[in-house]
C-alpha cells in the first residue's frame, strides 16, 4: 500500500494537470464520434478514474475510511459494466478536476510561507582576526563576530558591540518605522539594515534563529481543506449507504440497469468537489493581492463568524510610510515654509527613512526637490548637520539640538508622531513631526464605523497581514 500512494503522488500537480488536459481532449473527441478503434472516453477513466478508484480502495483497506472517492469508484464501475464509457469518463474528469483545484488551494495558501523562507539569509560575514569570511548563515556559531553592511539582512540573532545604525524589522514585529540601534541592542534574523555598518555578536543561529522560528510557527498549521469541501467525506458513509440502497430498489422496481446506475452517478459529489474549491481559491487568489497571508484552506470559511477584530500595530492598515503633518517654527525670524525648506535640503543626503520621508513629503507639496547642500555629515545615532545657503543646519533627535527646553512638540509626541528637531545657526529654531498616514480599506471602514468598535482577527489558524488602503488618516 505505501508503494501504491507513492506511485499515485509521483508527478504531483503538473501530472495532474497533463492527464486533465489530454482527459478533457478525449472527451471532447468522443462526444464528436470521432472514428478510432476505441472509444476515447477510455483515456479519461484510465488517466482520472483510476487514482480515484486506487484511492479509494487504499483508504478503505488502512484505515477503513469511507469517503465521496468510495461511492465515485462504484459509479465509475458500474458505469463501465453497462457500458455507459463517455458518463464513466465525464464523472473521472470532473473528481480529478476538483481535485486539482484543492491542491491549488492549498499552494496559494503556503506561497506566504515561501515568501518567509525567502527571507532567511543564506550568507554571514564573520570576523576572524580582523578578516571577514563569507560562510553560509547557517554554519554560524553563538559567539560569532558578524559584520552587517548597509541595506544586508541580518543573518543570525544577536547584539550590537559597534556601530550604529537603523534597522527595518516589520517583518518580526509589524513596526512600520525603522528602529534606531547601538551598542546593547539586540537584532533579529531577517530584519534589515537600513544604513551604516555594525558588528554584532551571534547569540541565536540556525533553526533558534528567530526568523526560523516564525518560519516553523507558520508552518505548525497545514493548509487544510474548507470545512465545507469535507463535508461530503464526513457523511460519505451515509451518502454512500443511501445511494446504494436507491439504486438496488430503482433496480428491484424497474428492472432496468441504466437507471440504477443513473442514481449512481447523480448521487455523486460532483458540485460540492467542483464549486467549493474554485471560489476558495478565487478568494485565496484575490485576498493575496491585497498583501492577506491566509496560512489555512478554511481560513476564509471561518472568517464568516468573526465578530470582533483588533489592529495592534500603527502601521497594519496603512501604507507604513512617513509624511510630514507639521511644521512648526519656534523662532520668529525664521517661517515655516523656510525652515521647511532648509531641513529638507538638510536631509537631502540622509540615508535614514525619516530624512528621506522629509525630503519626499517637501517634493510633494512644493513640487519641487531642495536645494543641494554645501556641506552634509550624518551623524548616526542622532541626524545630520549640513551647510544650505550659509546656514549651518542640525537636524535630528534631541541629542542633535542644544537647548534645554524641547516640549513643544510634545502634543504630537503623544498622538503617536515622530519628531525631527532642527536649530539653525546653532539656535534651536523649531522641529518637523511625521506620522504613519493612509487610508482604511473601505470594507474595514464600514465595519468600524458602523459596529462602533474596533475589529481584529484573533485566530491561531488565520494569519493575515494587513496592508490596506484609504484616504482617511488611521
Amino acid at each position: 500500500m505505501n508503494k501504491l500512494e507513492e506511485l499515485l503522488e509521483w508527478g504531483g500537480t503538473k501530472r495532474d494537470i497533463t492527464f486533465l488536459i489530454v482527459s478533457v481532449v478525449a472527451l471532447v473527441l468522443s462526444i464528436a464520434k470521432v472514428p478510432m478503434p476505441f472509444d476515447p472516453a477510455w483515456i479519461a477513466i484510465i488517466l482520472c478514474g483510476i487514482p480515484i478508484i486506487l484511492e479509494a480502495i487504499i483508504g478503505l483497506v488502512t484505515k477503513f475510511d469511507i469517503k465521496a472517492d468510495v461511492l465515485v469508484s462504484i459509479a465509475l464501475v458500474a458505469s463501465v459494466i453497462i457500458g455507459e464509457i463517455f458518463a464513466a469518463g465525464e464523472v473521472a474528469f470532473i473528481m480529478q478536476l476538483g481535485g486539482l483545484l484543492e491542491e491549488l488551494t492549498v499552494a496559494k495558501a503556503r506561497a506566504g510561507i515561501e515568501k518567509l523562507v525567502h527571507l532567511t539569509p543564506r550568507t554571514a560575514r564573520v570576523i576572524v582576526s580582523g578578516t571577514e569570511n563569507e560562510i553560509p548563515a547557517e554554519k554560524v556559531i553563538v559567539g560569532d563576530l558578524i559584520r552587517v553592511l548597509p541595506g544586508e539582512t541580518v543573518p543570525v540573532d544577536g547584539v550590537i558591540v559597534s556601530g550604529r545604525t537603523s534597522i527595518n524589522q516589520a517583518v518580526m514585529t509589524g513596526e512600520s518605522l525603522p528602529v534606531d540601534k547601538t551598542v546593547g541592542d539586540k537584532v533579529s534574523s531577517g530584519t534589515v539594515n537600513q544604513f551604516g555598518s555594525f558588528d554584532m555578536k551571534a547569540t541565536r543561529v540556525g533553526e533558534d534563529s528567530s526568523i526560523q522560528r516564525m518560519i516553523r510557527l507558520v508552518q505548525s498549521a497545514d493548509a487544510g481543506k474548507a470545512k465545507i469541501v469535507g463535508l461530503a467525506d464526513r457523511w460519505a458513509t451515509c451518502v454512500v449507504v443511501i445511494a446504494l440502497t436507491a439504486s438496488v430498489l430503482c433496480y428491484l422496481f424497474t428492472h432496468e440497469i441504466i437507471r440504477s446506475v443513473t442514481i449512481l452517478v447523480v448521487f455523486c459529489p460532483c458540485a460540492l468537489v467542483l464549486a467549493t474549491p474554485t471560489a476558495i481559491m478565487a478568494a485565496i487568489g484575490n485576498v493575496t493581492k491585497h498583501g492577506f497571508l491566509v496560512r489555512e484552506g478554511d481560513a476564509l470559511e471561518r472568517l464568516a463568524t468573526v465578530s470582533k477584530i483588533t489592529f495592534d500595530k500603527t502601521g497594519t492598515l496603512t501604507y507604513g510610510q512617513p509624511k510630514v503633518v507639521k511644521v512648526q517654527s519656534v523662532d520668529s525670524g525664521i517661517s515655516e515654509n523656510d525652515l521647511y525648506a532648509l531641513t529638507a535640503s538638510a536631509e537631502l543626503r540622509s540615508e535614514h527613512p525619516l530624512g528621506k520621508a522629509i525630503v519626499g513629503s517637501f517634493k510633494q507639496s512644493v513640487g519641487n526637490g531642495p536645494d543641494e547642500p554645501e556641506f552634509f555629515e550624518m551623524i548616526p545615532g542622532k541626524g545630520v548637520t549640513a551647510e544650505v545657503k550659509g546656514h549651518a543646519i542640525a537636524a535630528g533627535n534631541k541629542d542633535m539640538i542644544a537647548a534645554a527646553d524641547l516640549h513643544d512638540a510634545d502634543e504630537y509626541i503623544n498622538d503617536g508622531c515622530t519628531i525631527t528637531y532642527v536649530s539653525i545657526d546653532g539656535k534651536y529654531a523649531g522641529f518637523i513631526a511625521l506620522a504613519i498616514t493612509g487610508v482604511l480599506n473601505p470594507v474595514v471602514g464600514a465595519l468600524v464605523h458602523n459596529a462602533g468598535s474596533v475589529f481584529v482577527i484573533i485566530n491561531s489558524a488565520l494569519l493575515l497581514k494587513w496592508k490596506l488602503k484609504s484616504k482617511n488618516r488611521r
